[in-house]
């Protein structure tokens, strides 16, 4: 594809090279192919500007640039405002902007947007929706996995981002539920996407060390409902209200067990399964905890939102929901022990998965956790 193609809609300075065919996008010099635009980013520990070098000599048509330097003879240079953003635009151009033919389906918080994912996207399929999950536990079309790796843990870049929608776009999909990080939102990843859902679960501590307060972070997650067509936001959580604040006058459903919601869970009993009644519909879960009623009625709002009728969300439900790898995951043993893994990363997700065991016995609980180094380090003590 000729560059000034995949420059369609952004504001840029050629420098020259505009007319150079491009045959791949990339961002790490390493991976540079013959005929790519690398685009240099800037980020905490290195500055691509300084590896435009070493692009050429993999053989890269041009680079991507925010600020004018020597750059080798024989390459293209574009210039632009800031290269984050671009990337967004350039990567969606080059695979065809493939988001604009799914309906997209956003979920961001701190905790619980893996299986909030995971019950939209079941749900969606049970319901007779061609669906597509992306996130933590990686990407699968209809249920089945896919092998396109992405490098980051939740949110892929955009070049790895708008290639799976292509991919998923050729198989067929219609729905794509994907997890939607603070740092994505703040990377500028989901540039010139339009969600039709966006859902908030809940805001507690974490990735301090790249926010630097509570208040950046709620914002960067803010940022999916001012591109949301339709917002499910937790009522109970205090930070709703900067999420509708964001959504900007548009249609939204608020959820909750305590405080007056659309969708609020009510004659909660915690037996075999975790019931609760909903609109005057009983609705029965295997998957436990208080938590995971919150992530079912974000789940159910979603469904709702995208035009399903409760009747039939309500049978696709009570069908049962998978469990997701690694969240409150049994670990079979010949000792008769109740033993569960669990991805609890936060004061507040700790605090959940504890309350969630303490229902399933009289005796103790004894509790390992780890901590992920390199990360918020106000964390720690608080878990």
């Amino acid at each position: 594809m000729k560059l000034d193609c995949l420059l369609k809609g952004i504001l840029h300075t050629a420098v020259r090279g505009h007319d150079a065919e491009i045959t791949q996008i990339a961002y790490d010099s390493r991976h540079v192919e013959p005929g790519a635009l690398f685009i240099c980013l800037r980020g905490e520990k290195f500055d691509g500007h300084k590896f435009a070098g070493q692009a050429a000599e993999a053989g890269a048509a041009a680079v991507l640039v925010e600020e004018s330097g020597e750059y080798p003879d024989g390459l293209g240079v574009i210039r632009v405002e800031n290269t984050r953003k671009a990337m967004a635009a350039v990567s969606a151009n080059f695979y065809g902007n493939p988001a604009d033919k799914l309906r997209l389906i956003g979920v961001t918080g701190t905790n619980g947007k893996t299986t909030t994912t995971y019950f939209i996207e079941e749900i969606l399929r049970k319901c007779g929706r061609k669906t597509g999950i992306i996130g933590t536990v990686g990407i699968a079309a209809n249920g089945a996995k896919m092998d396109i790796p992405f490098s980051t843990s939740t949110t892929p870049d955009p070049p790895e981002l708008h290639k799976i929608f292509a991919e998923m776009v050729s198989l067929g999909i219609t729905d794509v539920v994907m997890e939607v990080s603070s740092h994505s939102l703040a990377l500028f990843k989901m540039e010139g996407l339009c969600f039709d859902v966006g859902v908030f679960t809940n805001f507690t501590q974490d990735h301090l060390d790249f926010h630097g307060t509570m208040e950046e972070y709620k914002l960067a997650k803010a940022k999916l409902f001012a591109q949301s067509k339709f917002a499910v936001v937790n009522a109970d959580d205090e930070a709703s209200e900067t999420m509708l604040h964001a959504l900007a006058g548009k249609p939204f459903y608020t959820y909750g067990l305590d405080a007056d919601a659309d969708l609020k869970a009510i004659h909660i009993k915690y037996l075999e399964k975790t019931l609760f009644d909903l609109n005057e519909k009983r609705f029965e879960l295997t998957n436990k905890g208080r938590f995971n009623i919150y992530n079912s009625l974000a789940a159910i709002g979603a469904a709702k939102a995208l035009g399903l009728g409760i009747e039939e969300i309500k049978a696709a439900f009570n069908e049962g929901l998978s469990g997701v790898p690694g969240r409150i995951q049994s670990v079979p043993n010949a000792r008769g022990l109740n033993v569960f893994v669990d991805y609890a990363h936060s004061p507040d997700g700790l605090v959940n998965i504890i309350e969630a065991v303490r229902e399933l016995t009289a005796k103790r609980v004894i509790t390992i956790f780890g901590c992920g180094g390199d990360r918020d380090p106000d964390k720690r003590p608080k878990m």
